[in-house]
């Protein structure tokens, strides 16, 4: 606040921007939404390599399912650099995770090639669903 302006900003205004500058507080641990891993398997006579192509089936299908509001709450990603072989890891909500399950049921169908998607488990720990349910 240097110069001219300090001298023409109010008592008020110098202490928004002095809290705008503070840092927001982390979210304690036991605030925060939960997340679980589901490693699914995607079932066909061909490999799907395109991962652009599986993902935004996955988000089609979830979307028509749940809806953008639960969608929303779902707090659904899926993890780009763990898809290989068929095989694929979304983080999702602890309280979603049956919700999830019943979507992927839904997939039918990837670039009109007949698929079938089973989730293989759940885990709480990223590391634990790679090591469990990825390497075989």
């Amino acid at each position: 606040m240097g110069g001219c302006l300090g001298y023409f900003l109010n008592k008020t205004t110098k202490k928004r921007l002095k809290m705008a500058k503070k840092k927001i507080k982390p979210i304690m641990p036991s605030l925060r939404e939960k997340k679980r891993y589901l490693v699914f398997e995607i079932i066909s006579k061909q490999k799907m390599e395109d991962f652009k192509l599986v993902s935004y089936t996955i988000w089609e299908k979830v979307l028509q399912f749940l809806g953008s509001l639960h969608t929303g709450n779902a707090g659904i990603w899926i993890l780009q650099d763990k898809f290989q072989n068929n095989k694929g890891i979304i983080k999702v909500g602890h309280r979603h995770v049956d919700h999830l399950r019943a979507a992927l049921t839904m997939i039918d169908s990837i670039d009109k090639t007949p698929v079938i998607v089973r989730s293989l488990g759940v885990s709480g720990i990223l590391k634990k669903a790679e090591k469990k349910y990825l390497t075989n």
